[in-house]
C-alpha cells in the first residue's frame, strides 16, 4: 500500500498510526480555548490537528421548523435548529491562521474539513497540506472533485455511505487528480457504540478500494481505535476537548488529554506488535529456550540399566532430548553410568 508523505511524516502500514485530534466546535467560541486545545493535543502526542471550515449560511437555511429542526429525543442537539447549531459550532475563519500557526509551532500537521467550495478556496490561501471530507458530505461529488483538484492528500469519512456511494466518491476523487487517498471507517452516531462500529470493514474496504483505510471513531475510550490497528488502520481520528465537563457541541463524545495520550501510546504499541508472520523462537526468545522441558535422568543408573519412568522424567531445563522422544527411549539400555540430574542424549543409549 502506497505511503503518504506529509512533510517529514509518513502515513502507511510501515509507520506508527497517524493520530488526528479533531477540535470541531469544542472551542466554545473562544479563540483562547481553541489555542489551548491545540497545545494540549500536541502535548498528548497527536500528530495532526483538524478543524472544520464552514459558515451556517453555507450549511443550511435559517429555518426553525420541520426538517431544519432536530427533533430526535436521543440526539445531543435535540431542540436546536440546524442553523443555530452550526452558528454555535463553527470556527470563525479569522481564527484559522492563528490555530494553524500554533499547531505548526508544536510540529503538528494542521488541516481542515471544508463543507463547501468557498471553504476550499479559503483554505487554499492558508496552504493546508491535506483535506478531509466529512461523512455527511461524502455524497457531495462536486465538493470532492473541488478538493481532489488541489492534488493534496484527501481523507474521506465513510459514515452512512453504501458501497455504491463510496465507489462514486472514490472515482470522483481519483478522476479529479487525487493521488493520495485515505478512507476512514466511521459510524455517524454521537457517541457511537462499539457493537455498531463494525471495524471488520477496514480490511475489506482497503482491498476493495486499494487505498489506505483508518477509523474516524466516535466511541468512548480507546479500545475500538486500538483494535482497528490490528485490522490495518493507518489513521485514527478522535474528537478532542480539554474537559468534557466544560460542555460544548461535541464535548460529550470527545477525548480529554490523558485519554488522547493513552491512545497515541497504545495504538503505537498495537502497531509494533503486528510484526510479520513468524514461528519459532524470536531473537529475544533464544535465551529462554533453555527453560523448556526435556528428558533428564532422575536417579543414578549404571551401565546396562533400563530406562523406566522411575529413572527418567520430562522436566525443565531443556538441555536433554526433546519430550517427544520419551516413549521411544523407555526400555532402552544405558551404556555407561549416569548420575541423577544429567540431561539424556542419544550417545548414552544402546543402539
Amino acid at each position: 500500500m502506497k505511503e503518504i508523505k506529509l512533510g517529514s511524516r509518513s502515513i502507511g502500514p510501515g509507520h506508527p498510526p497517524f493520530i488526528i485530534a479533531e477540535m470541531s466546535g469544542n472551542h466554545n467560541q473562544s479563540l483562547e480555548r481553541a489555542l489551548e486545545i491545540v497545545d494540549e493535543a500536541a502535548k498528548s502526542g497527536a500528530h495532526a490537528l483538524k478543524i472544520q471550515t464552514y459558515k451556517a449560511d453555507t450549511m443550511t437555511l435559517d429555518m426553525d421548523h420541520g426538517e431544519f429542526k432536530i427533533e430526535d429525543q436521543e440526539s445531543l442537539w435535540k431542540g436546536k435548529s440546524l442553523y443555530k447549531l452550526y452558528q454555535e459550532a463553527y470556527t470563525p475563519w479569522e481564527w484559522h491562521e492563528p490555530i494553524f500557526e500554533r499547531a505548526r509551532k508544536w510540529g503538528m500537521i494542521p488541516f481542515s474539513t471544508p463543507f463547501d467550495e468557498t471553504a476550499v478556496d479559503f483554505l487554499e490561501t492558508l496552504d493546508v497540506p491535506m483535506y478531509k471530507i466529512a461523512s455527511f458530505e461524502n455524497n457531495h461529488i462536486p465538493l470532492i472533485k473541488k478538493v481532489a483538484a488541489t492534488g493534496k492528500p484527501l481523507i474521506i469519512s465513510t459514515g452512512m455511505a453504501t458501497v455504491e456511494e463510496l465507489t462514486d466518491a472514490v472515482h470522483a476523487a481519483r478522476s479529479a487528480g487525487c493521488k493520495d487517498l485515505v478512507l476512514l471507517k466511521c459510524t455517524s452516531t454521537y457517541p457511537a457504540s462499539p457493537e455498531n462500529t463494525n471495524i471488520m470493514t477496514i480490511p475489506h474496504m482497503r482491498d476493495l478500494f486499494q487505498c489506505q483505510v483508518g477509523l474516524s471513531d466516535h466511541t468512548m475510550g480507546i479500545g475500538v481505535a486500538v483494535a482497528s490497528i490490528a485490522l490495518g488502520a493507518t489513521v485514527i481520528e478522535k474528537h478532542f476537548t480539554l474537559r468534557r465537563a466544560d460542555g460544548g457541541v461535541d464535548s460529550a463524545f470527545s477525548m480529554e488529554p490523558l485519554e488522547m495520550k493513552a491512545l497515541v501510546e497504545e495504538s503505537e504499541r498495537a502497531w509494533l506488535s503486528l510484526g510479520k508472520v513468524s514461528y519459532g523462537p524470536t531473537k529475544t526468545e533464544q535465551k529462554s529456550t533453555i527453560f523448556r522441558r526435556s528428558i533428564y535422568i532422575t536417579k543414578n543408573v549404571k551401565s546396562g540399566d533400563i530406562l523406566t519412568p522411575e529413572n527418567i522424567k520430562v522436566i525443565r531445563p531443556g538441555n536433554g532430548l526433546a519430550p517427544k522422544y520419551y516413549e521411544e527411549v523407555l526400555g532402552k539400555k544405558v551404556i555407561k553410568d549416569i548420575q541423577a540430574g544429567t540431561p539424556l542424549n542419544w550417545e548414552m543409549l544402546e543402539r
